[in-house]
């Protein structure tokens, strides 16, 4: 496989070619650290893309026990994706960015395997890392520099993806909790217009608004402050792994759920207010009955944080279609929680295995009911049930109903 940077040799899994680890972007690396992403570098001969890249440096995710725990190696030249692609004419895309509050998470994990996803609905699939924590969302050189590695992902779909049989004129991106936020994100700038077509937005947590430049500004120098001097695009990774742990702790108890790095409001790259500026590209956008359980907390914030802002994204007129995710397995203590959707989606359970909130079970059924939503709206636009305000309750017997409950 050749593209603009070089060749490729990716490999072949059941009908689907993957090519894994493929950079995107420049290392963002020594003097590019914390600066926005600068276009790949070309290579000489042929690429090994039969592995996932590293992930971005990062903690330990917060739901572990809820999700189990995975492993990847992790380091700053990180800016790699994975693309799944089956034998056929020019089919749409999907990219999916993934969640973990912008602190953890990578595109490489196999809860992401795109393989089963690619095969069934004749698409190219297509998963990103993008840099996390303060190396990606504090406002030092320029805000915002972990959205701007995913756009700068969609500029190399863009560019690249017409090789792997994909068309890049039906481009869906699609993103859960953090990856959602991020797709909102765009939506209320300028910097990715074009880039995609269609969105689908998986427990959005749009109530957490962005934070404003002096926010950001009052965030990095306490930043500063507690890396305790010498330029911090200098000092070991691990150090800056360390002052965001401690500035994260400081600002539990205020912030709640909210990271401390997150989404700036700079006018480019994220708007003010990216509720309001969600309309644009035809979206499906959806919950899970009890996100909040994954945190061990109520209703309330489900609601405050999840449903009542996707109510507020389905009334832009997009259009759109929404779904609420209900089921989850009997005497579950997380109930229909954050997360719980995504192997269904993705189709491959044995990679949750070991996931609590599953319990062992993930039924076939339900993994057929959305997928075949999921690549009917990437391929036609439309998951199979009526518009907004009709939303899907996605469970073992699928019903519509008035909003989200």
């Amino acid at each position: 496989m050749r593209t603009r940077q070089g060749e490729l040799r990716g490999r072949q899994e059941d009908g689907v070619a993957a090519y894994l680890g493929v950079p995107y972007a420049a290392p963002p690396v020594g003097l590019a650290r914390f600066r926005p992403p600068q276009p790949p570098l070309s290579w000489q001969g042929v690429r090994d893309a039969t592995r996932v890249g590293p992930a971005a440096p990062q903690p330990p995710s917060r739901l572990t026990a809820v999700m189990g725990e995975r492993t990847l190696d992790q380091d700053e030249d990180c800016l790699t994706l994975n693309v799944w692609t089956p034998e056929g004419p020019p089919r749409p895309v999907l990219v999916f960015l993934h969640g973990g509050g912008f602190l953890s998470g990578s595109g490489g994990l196999d809860w992401y395997d795109g393989a089963e996803l690619a095969r069934r609905g004749g698409i190219v699939v297509v998963t990103v890392n993008y840099r996390l924590g303060a190396l990606g969302f504090l406002l030092l050189d320029e805000a915002n520099v972990g959205v701007r590695d995913q756009i700068q992902a969609l500029r190399w779909v863009r560019d690249n993806i017409a090789a792997f049989g994909g068309d890049p004129a039906a481009v869906t991106v699609a993103g859960q909790s953090a990856g959602a936020i991020s797709i909102l994100a765009m939506l209320s700038g300028t910097a990715a217009r074009g880039l995609f077509h269609r969105a689908i937005l998986q427990s959005t947590p749009a109530g957490m608004r962005p934070q404003t430049v002096a926010e950001a500004d009052a965030r990095r120098a306490e930043f500063l402050d507690v890396l305790g001097g010498g330029d911090p695009r200098a000092r070991p990774v691990a150090d800056i792994l360390a002052a965001q742990q401690e500035v994260v702790r400081r600002n539990a108890a205020t912030l709640g759920m909210e990271p401390p790095f997150q989404l700036v409001a700079d006018g480019e790259i994220v708007g003010a207010d990216p509720i309001a500026a969600a309309g644009g590209v035809p979206i499906l956008v959806g919950i899970t009955r009890d996100e909040a359980g994954a945190y061990r907390h109520g209703a309330g914030l489900t609601a405050s944080m999840f449903s009542r802002p996707a109510e507020l994204i389905a009334r832009q007129g997009n259009p759109a279609w929404g779904y609420q995710f209900d089921w989850c397995p009997a005497g579950s203590p997380f109930g229909a929680c954050h997360c719980i959707e995504l192997p269904f989606v993705f189709g491959n359970p044995s990679a949750w295995r070991d996931a609590p909130m599953l319990g062992g079970s993930v039924p076939s059924a339900l993994v057929d009911t959305v997928q075949t939503a999921w690549i009917s709206f990437v391929r036609e636009g439309n998951p199979g049930w009526p518009a907004y305000p009709a939303v899907m309750s996605l469970s073992i017997s699928p019903t519509v109903q008035k909003g989200w409950s």
